[in-house]
């Protein structure tokens, strides 16, 4: 199976946007996750919705809006109570992980596939040989 990132940006309509992909594919949604990472001392909050392959594909689109939204757990950012909102309503459990943050890569293709390298090992998508 191949799984692959899809960036979407990083504002407010961005947001919107990978709500909409939630609400109306939530017969695929595979899982939805938020990323943390930090850099020079700040945190910051990447939102991701995982599908399953439409009909009979191999490919798993993982659409995320990346580290632009500014992370405090004790007041969090309206974009990230807006996705928590959209998931809530697609029933669905949102897993939080800590990773690195994407500028400590030279490509953002090597941020991706470090992902999904942690999102393989902790079994939270199938692995590559998976049908």
């Amino acid at each position: 199976m191949i799984q692959q990132f899809i960036e979407l940006g990083q504002g407010y309509g961005d947001v919107f946007e990978l709500c909409e992909l939630l609400n109306t594919n939530k017969a695929r949604i595979h899982r939805t996750f938020i990323f943390t990472s930090k850099k020079e001392g700040k945190m910051y909050a990447s939102l991701a919705v995982a599908l399953q392959p439409a009909q009979e594909s191999k490919f798993m689109p993982i659409y995320i809006c990346r580290e632009g939204i500014p992370y405090n757990e004790e007041k969090l950012a309206q974009r990230l109570e807006i996705f928590k909102q959209a998931s809530a309503q697609a029933n669905q459990q949102i897993h939080y992980l800590e990773v690195k943050h994407s500028s400590n890569f030279t490509e953002t293709t090597l941020f991706y596939q470090y992902l999904i390298g942690i999102l393989r090992l902790n079994h939270y998508i199938p692995a590559m040989h998976a049908l």
